[in-house]
C-alpha cells in the first residue's frame, strides 16, 4: 500500500470567519438600503399611498447608495481575500511541514514563485466574488425597485422585497465562503506537493453534501491515485478537477511519497 502524508482538510474557523465578515456588510449595506429608500419615499409621499407617483426621488438615492456599497465591497474584497489567502497559506504550509518531517523530509517552506503564483490566483477570484456579492445584490433590489414603481406597489411591498433579497444575498455568500476555503486549499495543497516532489495523490471522498457525485465516490472507494499536475477528468462534464476544486465537492487529496507508490 502507497504510503501517503496526511489529507489537510479546509478549516472551518477560517470559512466561518471569512462569511461572518461578508454577511455583516450584508447587513450593513441591507439597513442602510432600507433607511435611505424608505426616508426618500416618505419625503415625496402623496397623499394616497403610490410609488408610482414620482419614482425620479427614489431612483436618485438608490444611484448615490448603489455608488457607495460598491465602494465598500471593493475595499472588503481586497482586505479580505487578501486575509483569507494569507490564512489558508499558512495553515497548509504549517500542517504540510509537520507531516513531511514525521515522514523523514527536510523541509524548509518558503513563498515560491508557484505559491506567490497559487496565492494571488485565490485572491484574485476572491476579490471578483465578493464584488459580485454586493453588485448582485443591488441589481436584484434596482429590479425590485423598478417593479415597484411600475406596479404601484406600496412601501410595504417594497421592503418586503428588499427583506427576501437579503436572504439570497447570504446564502450565495455562504456558498461561496464554503467553496473558496474548498479551492484554495486544494490549489495550494497541490502547489506545495508538486514543489517538493510528490507527484501523485490518492482521491478521498469526504462523506459529506446531500447530492454527492457518483463518480467521486467511486474514486475513492476504489483508491483512485492521480497525478497532482494533471488532475482527473471524470468526463461528467466539469472538465478537470482535483478533490475539492469542483463547486460544492468536499474530496480531498491525499499525497503519496515518491517511493511508496
Amino acid at each position: 500500500m502507497p504510503k501517503t502524508l496526511n489529507p489537510i482538510r479546509p478549516a472551518a474557523p477560517t470559512r466561518i470567519q471569512y462569511q461572518k465578515r461578508v454577511d455583516a456588510l450584508i447587513d450593513e449595506m441591507a439597513d442602510s438600503l432600507m433607511y435611505w429608500l424608505k426616508a426618500a419615499y416618505r419625503a415625496n409621499e402623496p397623499a394616497t399611498v403610490d410609488l408610482g407617483h414620482d419614482a425620479l426621488p427614489l431612483q436618485n438615492a438608490f444611484d448615490k447608495l448603489r455608488r457607495r456599497w460598491l465602494r465598500r465591497f471593493d475595499t472588503l474584497s481586497e482586505q479580505l481575500s487578501e486575509w483569507f489567502a494569507t490564512s489558508v497559506e499558512n495553515r497548509v504550509d504549517r500542517n504540510m511541514k509537520a507531516d513531511m518531517r514525521k515522514a523523514g523530509f527536510t523541509v524548509k517552506f518558503q513563498q515560491s514563485p508557484a505559491m506567490r503564483e497559487a496565492f494571488e490566483a485565490v485572491v484574485a477570484e476572491n476579490v471578483a466574488l465578493i464584488k459580485s456579492i454586493g453588485a448582485q445584490h443591488l441589481e436584484g433590489v434596482q429590479v425590485a425597485l423598478s417593479q415597484s414603481v411600475a406596479t404601484g406597489r406600496d412601501l410595504a411591498s417594497l421592503t418586503e422585497h428588499l427583506t427576501k433579497r437579503v436572504g439570497i444575498t447570504k446564502r450565495r455568500a455562504a456558498l461561496i465562503a464554503r467553496d473558496q476555503t474548498n479551492k484554495a486549499t486544494a490549489m495550494m495543497v497541490r502547489t506545495r506537493a508538486l514543489e517538493n516532489g510528490i507527484t501523485k495523490a490518492r482521491w478521498q471522498h469526504s462523506a459529506g453534501g446531500k447530492t454527492p457525485r457518483p463518480e467521486h465516490v467511486r474514486a475513492s472507494r476504489d483508491r483512485l491515485v492521480f497525478n497532482l499536475a494533471d488532475g482527473v477528468d471524470f468526463e461528467n462534464g466539469e472538465g478537470t478537477v482535483w478533490p475539492g476544486t469542483a463547486i460544492n465537492c468536499r474530496c480531498v487529496a491525499i499525497p503519496v511519497i515518491p517511493g511508496f507508490d
